[in-house]
């Protein structure tokens, strides 16, 4: 079993070929937007019949390469699959596949076909992507121009994963917009600088928004670009503590599975700030990390659904007998039959360890309590 992950290297391209370049980059986007208006003229979304109607006159208009004109047939479908409309191609981009590029290791350096034939670049890379490109051959990747006018090449490689298997262990996380995520085991990670970030970036494009300049364009790009890129570090270093604590633990990991909560959420009646604050959740990015970082690393991951995780108690199983009141008042839960009182994240955390123990080992007892009667469990994914 491997698990696919991009390693993002900086290409040294010399001033003499950038030229060289960009004249490919225009190329395949030009050849991309051909493709895809005889596509919608002719309704074809088949690989191997649009590839019969438009390969010669692709190749022939723009001077390409002929695998440089499949990479551009398999753009097009990829991107009507997974778009609902497709704009006109930028010259941002080209696919390469086996053919178009060799990686050297030894010399850190990758061949590249361009218009003008094969060019060998030299590549600046750090310590985690020679790492990750250690032994590896890749056979695809994809050539980059930034918008600041750098050219960065994107490898695929295949990492090798470790067996899952099974553990009597699980540990429960639950997410949230006050913690990003708690575990049952009591950690925790404190989501007021993302909420404050976010909060300020809004305020600042609220004002920039008015003003319907180029300069304030360009500042709403910078703004979004910025926001997203904490987002990333931050889910990423939560993913990773995650799994390595799972990984020394010898446990899986259980999520409330949040699928279309955004949706069940934006029914309610909230104030402007609610329903921007929840749209920008980030539960599902968090998630994919975590499904990558723990295939690798052999740790199981399951989903369980959410409903009453947060209002159960996890040492009884009671649940507040008034529909509509908890026992559970804002960070803190205090159970009326019993009197446990707890971390309401934490509290909820171990419910959905509790709930992920009968998922991973279903011989194991799991929760034995009034929740059984008011839900029951529905097909569960595996990551």
């Amino acid at each position: 079993m491997t698990q696919s992950m991009s390693a993002k290297c900086k290409l040294i391209v010399p001033p003499s070929l950038c030229d060289e370049v960009d004249h490919t980059l225009n190329g395949f986007a030009d050849a991309c937007n051909q493709i895809l208006e005889v596509a919608k003229r002719e309704n074809c979304w088949n690989t191997s019949k649009l590839h019969h109607k438009v390969y010669k006159p692709v190749r022939e208009a723009t001077g390409l390469k002929a695998n440089h004109v499949c990479q551009a047939i398999r753009r097009v479908i990829g991107n009507a699959k997974a778009v609902k409309q497709i704009h006109k191609f930028r010259p941002t981009s080209i696919s390469l596949d086996v053919r178009t590029f060799v990686y050297k290791e030894e010399t850190q350096s990758v061949g590249v076909t361009l218009m003008c034939g094969r060019v060998e670049f030299k590549l600046s890379i750090g310590g985690y992507q020679i790492a990750l490109l250690r032994g590896q051959t890749p056979t695809s990747a994809t050539l980059k121009k930034t918008k600041q006018g750098q050219y960065l090449i994107n490898f695929v490689v295949d990492i090798p994963t470790q067996p899952t298997g099974k553990t009597p262990k699980v540990i429960g996380v639950d997410l949230g917009r006050r913690d990003i995520a708690t575990t049952s085991t009591g950690k925790s990670w404190n989501g007021k600088q993302i909420q404050s970030v976010r909060d300020r970036v809004s305020s600042v494009r609220a004002n920039v928004q008015s003003k319907r300049t180029r300069s304030s364009r360009r500042l709403l790009r910078r703004l979004s670009g910025r926001e997203r890129r904490f987002q990333e570090w931050l889910n990423h270093n939560i993913s990773q503590q995650l799994v390595q604590n799972a990984k020394r633990s010898n446990a899986a990991l259980a999520f409330e599975d949040l699928t279309n909560i955004r949706e069940s959420l934006n029914q309610k009646p909230r104030s402007k700030t609610e329903r921007r604050r929840t749209n920008n959740w980030a539960f599902y990015q968090l998630r994919l990390f975590v499904g990558y970082k723990a295939n690798i690393a052999g740790v199981p991951v399951v989903f369980v659904p959410p409903a009453y995780t947060s209002q159960t108690c996890s040492r009884c199983g009671g649940i507040h007998p008034i529909k509509g009141k908890s026992y559970r008042s804002g960070k803190s839960f205090k159970c009326g039959r019993c009197g446990f009182e707890h971390d309401a994240d934490i509290n909820a955390a171990l419910n959905i360890a509790a709930l992920g123990a009968s998922v991973s080992s279903p011989e194991s007892p799991g929760m034995s309590c009034q929740l059984q009667g008011q839900m029951s469990l529905f097909p569960i994914s595996q990551i």
